[in-house]
Formats: structure tokens, C-alpha cells, sequence
């Protein structure tokens, strides 16, 4: 992994700190002894059966006013952990976090509800929690409704809600509070799509105004399209702070490494050792590192070993986008090659005809799997190629523009 960089986000150089995280260190006692017998003939043997998990170890970062920051890493990294010493939720074992103005907090499903109480009820409930009085929230309660979308439901208990609605009434009543900062911790993988893109909208919206929003979530394609700066943690530490695409190729990097060590041993056994030694990619006539322009025939060089002997197998390609969106993906089996039994380092070529890519960076993945589609060994981000600007428009896809006006439409229908 890269080692870590601490430092200010790229806000405007005159933007002031809005939160300043300072060497934060939180512990948590993870118990041993898992059932009452083993408490009660365990009670008064001290630590043995309690173990100490550190959650955050030393993490230091200083976030500017205006700036989308995206928590970033595995399961278990501390990046909820974090989000919740921010806003104030949990107190740190050692270290200070300090910040400037209102904070609203969506760090768990339905949190400050209380579920005897209807929808109305919790409106006024939890406002009052995230700071608004009561004049406030009359004030703002119809639009907090409309946004939510449920207010049909509005005087039912909310014990009765399914979780898509919990979490349109506590987004809604979030973000009508006036917040400085908001902390979002995985809330929009819940709720369907159309509140989801409701709720990247509000989020764009507070972009637009300069609030500050610290977003955890699994989603690079949330990532890298809403935040302009990334905090990278690994087992509580901070492994990378900085540009949003670089922090998700490392973090794909990390979560890669992670699987191959899980699940490697049981791929030997199964398929023995093989290996992906090198990719190339360059434009057909050229090599790797030119431009790849709309038209041209791209051209992808794999070298792979088997050191056991492989008989079924195949090379797969796939290609991503800065936002780690797939744009396209191939395989020998699926072009229909059949590749003889896999022993010595031999090359495999794909060549893609007439590739029509829009402008930007572009990602090669590369995989050596048997039939069956079970993975040898993947090189994730393993090199990359670009395509040159083009003014007139952007994307995925490559295509020349044009528009005419028709003119003013007579007898349209009222």
C-alpha cells in the first residue's frame, strides 16, 4: 500500500478547517466468554477473557469547508468508527476531533426514531436531536414530507415502516435541517432508485452551497462522481489521503491482494499455480503509453504461466472507466479460441477492432480462470491507456455530434 499522506483537502486555498481530526484513537473490549456460564466462572479473572480491538489508530486529517470527503476500505477498517467520533457519537480513547458549525448525521438506519412513536411524531423528535426548535420544524415540516415521499404513512408508528421509508424520513429530516456538515454513512444503498438519485441530487445541491459532507460508502462510482478527496483506512489507520480515483485503485489493490490471500490456497488445490506476468495495451501500429484515438484497432498482450499444467482455460479482459464503472469486457472462450494446455509463459493477443472510446483514462483488468470461470490469478488496474480530448462532447462512447433547429412547431396539440 502506499504510505500514508496527511494534509488539508483541495478546497479553495482560503476555505478554513471545518473539522480537524487530531491522532484519534478508539478501543474497543471485544469479550471472550460468550455465554453466561462462561462470564459467571470466569468473573473476577481479569483480562483473560477480554481482548482488546482498536478500531482507529492515529488517523489525522484536517478537512476544509466546502470539501465531499468519502471514507474509504473494507469491512472493518473503522470507517463507520470514524464517522461516528466526527459527529460526536462516540468519544475517542486518545486524540480530539473539533469542528465548526451544525452537524446532521445519517450514520444508522432510523437512528433518533423511536419506533412507538407515528412518523410525525419523529420528525419533531429527531429535528429537535439535530438542532432545530420547534418553530423551525413546523416551518419546514411539509417540505420535509414531500421530500420523504411517504406521507400517507406519516401518522403511523414507525415500528411498522419498512426500511426504505426509514430511511426517506431520516434523509428527509436531515437535510432540512440547515446543516454545516453532513456525515452519510452507507444510507443511499438503501431505498430504490429513484430516492437514491433523489438524494445524490440534494446531495449536489449542498456541493452547489459549500456545506461539507463526509460520505462512507462501497460504492467507487459514488466515489469518484461525488467526492473530491478521499481518506483511505486499512485495520484503523489512514493508507492514502488524497484524489478519489488513485484512492479507489488502491483500495481495489488492497481488497484484491485480500481474496488471492483468502482464497488461495484452495485455488492451488483445486488448479494448481498459475500467473499473469505482464499486460500490454497500445494502439494497433504504435505501443503502450500512445493515445488510443476513436478508430483505431486496440491491441492487449497477456503473458501467462501455469506451473502445474492448466487444459481449460481462458484470458479475460475487462475495461473500466476513472469511475470503475465496466465499459467493456471479453473472453477467449467467449470469441471462441480454444488454448492448447497452459504450461510454459506463452502471450495471448486480444485485439478490439475499431474501438470508438470517449475522451479520459481507461483501466485494463486481467484474469486467468479455468471454464468454469473460477479466477487463477487477477491483475486489478494492471495498466491503463487514454484516449485524447474531444471538445464537443463527453462519456463513455465516442460519437460525432450534430443538431439542427427545426424551427417553431405550428398546431401542436394543448
Amino acid at each position: 500500500m502506499t504510505t500514508p499522506v496527511t494534509g488539508a483537502s483541495p478546497a479553495e486555498e482560503t476555505a478554513p478547517e471545518i473539522i480537524v481530526i487530531d491522532d484519534v484513537t478508539k478501543r474497543f473490549v471485544v469479550r471472550k466468554d460468550n455465554s453466561l456460564k462462561e462470564r459467571l466462572t470466569g468473573f473476577g479473572r481479569g483480562r483473560k477473557h477480554r481482548e482488546d480491538f482498536w478500531a482507529l489508530k492515529g488517523v489525522t486529517a484536517h478537512i476544509t469547508a466546502g470539501t465531499t470527503v468519502g471514507l474509504i476500505g473494507h469491512n472493518g477498517s473503522g470507517k463507520s468508527t470514524l464517522l461516528k467520533v466526527i459527529g460526536g457519537i462516540l468519544e475517542p480513547t486518545a486524540g480530539s476531533v473539533s469542528h465548526r458549525g451544525r452537524i446532521a448525521a445519517l450514520l444508522e438506519l432510523g437512528a433518533g426514531f423511536h419506533p412507538d412513536l407515528t412518523g410525525r411524531e419523529n420528525v419533531f423528535l429527531n429535528a429537535s436531536i439535530l438542532g432545530l426548535t420547534r418553530k423551525e420544524t413546523e416551518e419546514r415540516f411539509d417540505e420535509i414530507v414531500a421530500f420523504s415521499g411517504i406521507a400517507d404513512f406519516i401518522d403511523t408508528q414507525v415500528k411498522f415502516y419498512s426500511s426504505g421509508m426509514y430511511v426517506r424520513l431520516a434523509f428527509a429530516v436531515a437535510v432540512h435541517t440547515d446543516p454545516d456538515i453532513l456525515l452519510v454513512d452507507e444510507i443511499l444503498a438503501v431505498g430504490d432508485e429513484a430516492f437514491q438519485r433523489k438524494c445524490l441530487d440534494k446531495i449536489r445541491s449542498f456541493q452547489e452551497q459549500g456545506r461539507t459532507i463526509i460520505l462512507v460508502t462501497h460504492s467507487s462510482g459514488q466515489v469518484t462522481e461525488l467526492c473530491d478527496w478521499v481518506i483511505l483506512l486499512d485495520k484503523g489507520e489512514v493508507k492514502y489521503e488524497g484524489e478519489p480515483n488513485k484512492g479507489v485503485a488502491l483500495l481495489r489493490e488492497n481488497l484484491e491482494e485480500r481474496r488471492q490471500a483468502a482464497e488461495g490456497d484452495k485455488v492451488d488445490e483445486i488448479m494448481g499455480r498459475g500467473v499473469i506476468h505482464d499486460v500490454r495495451v497500445y494502439p494497433a501500429g504504435g505501443q503502450p503509453g500512445d493515445e488510443v484515438s476513436p478508430g483505431s484497432d486496440l491491441v492487449v498482450e497477456m503473458d501467462v504461466e501455469h506451473y502445474d499444467g492448466l487444459d481449460d482455460w481462458m484470458g479475460a479482459i475487462q475495461i473500466d472507466n476513472t469511475m470503475g464503472q465496466a465499459v467493456y469486457g471479453t473472453t477467449t472462450k467467449r470469441i471462441g479460441l480454444r488454448l492448447p494446455t497452459l504450461r510454459e509463459e506463452r502471450t495471448v493477443r486480444f485485439t478490439f477492432k475499431d474501438v470508438r472510446f470517449g475522451t479520459g483514462k481507461y483501466f485494463l483488468n486481467a484474469s486467468l480462470m479455468d471454464f468454469a470461470g473460477r479466477h487463477i490469478h487477477d491483475l486489478p488496474q494492471v495498466t491503463s491507456f487514454d484516449v485524447p480530448y474531444y471538445e464537443y462532447a463527453v462519456g463513455a462512447v465516442y460519437a460525432e455530434p450534430t443538431a439542427e433547429d427545426l424551427g417553431e412547431r405550428s398546431g401542436r396539440p394543448a
